[in-house]
């Protein structure tokens, strides 16, 4: 028998909301929350109290890589362009990302460029209130390159309005996107992902931890989900909850030396 799943949309506060809401509910196994670098920015930023140390990891779900991409006419031909623009004058070209400094699709950028000697602190980073906002501000010629998902940009790429000039992936991609060189191939060795993965409450048991690692394990395996991950460009990357703990932990250490370079990182008491 399947469960039946309630799904509350608690937007807001960089994850905060969701978080605050959960913390609600410590001991229940019942009430679950999707995980996105998202609270772990906040958190090193200051404006969250609660890491993803202050609930039980479950699952890690899948991975999506940032792409940084600038309009069809655009001087800016390839990323090893933009690496060699940025090194000489960091606030020569400015950047769009969605929603706040400091979050996941900033770090997608910020990270490549670190690698490749770029003062990352001097970069003009204008953040929009989605990548939709974002993409239309490069198009219509006011920012010079932006930083997103994938899902957001297939219909200005398939349309040839934009190009995309890297990705923060490990090795090149597949089907559509495998013309689009990493940075590690035009002299920015970095890969950032973005993630997606399941806390639980604080203090449930072992029994029940086994059990959604179990259903989310199975999840991962079905048909449906493949066709999901292979529609939105992204990675399968299952991992059960102590696992995926561990990658967390990694990731959240990852973010706080970019964060802090960034002079971003200040932490919530």
């Amino acid at each position: 028998m399947v469960p039946s799943v309630v799904v509350a949309n608690k937007t807001g506060g960089g994850g905060g909301i969701a978080s605050n809401y959960l913390s609600q509910h410590a001991n229940d196994p019942h009430y679950l929350m999707m995980l996105a670098p998202t609270l772990m920015t906040s958190h090193i930023m200051g404006s969250s109290k609660v890491d993803h140390t202050s609930y039980t990891p479950l699952a890690m779900l899948f991975n999506e890589y940032i792409f940084v991409t600038v309009k069809a006419d655009s001087r800016i031909k390839s990323g090893r362009d933009l690496v060699q623009k940025l090194k000489v004058a960091p606030d020569s070209v400015s950047v769009a990302i969605a929603t706040a400094l400091g979050n996941h699709i900033h770090m997608g950028v910020a990270l490549p460029m670190k690698a490749a000697g770029v003062d990352i602190k001097r970069m003009k980073v204008v953040a929009f209130r989605s990548s939709g906002q974002s993409l239309t501000a490069v198009l219509g010629g006011h920012v010079d390159v932006a930083a997103s998902t994938f899902s957001a940009l297939l219909p200005h790429v398939t349309s040839g309005t934009m190009r995309i000039i890297g990705v923060s992936a490990p090795q090149r991609m597949t089907g559509l996107l495998a013309d689009i060189p990493t940075w590690k191939e035009q002299g920015a060795n970095a890969v950032f992902d973005s993630w997606r993965g399941v806390v639980g409450a604080q203090g449930i048991s072992e029994q029940q931890k086994a059990y959604w690692e179990k259903a989310f394990a199975e999840l991962t395996r079905t048909d449906e989900w493949r066709k999901d991950i292979e529609k939105n460009f992204r990675v399968n990357h299952f991992m059960a909850g102590r696992e995926a703990g561990r990658y967390w932990d990694e990731q959240y250490r990852e973010l706080e030396e970019a964060l802090t370079e960034l002079g971003l990182a200040k932490r919530a008491n």
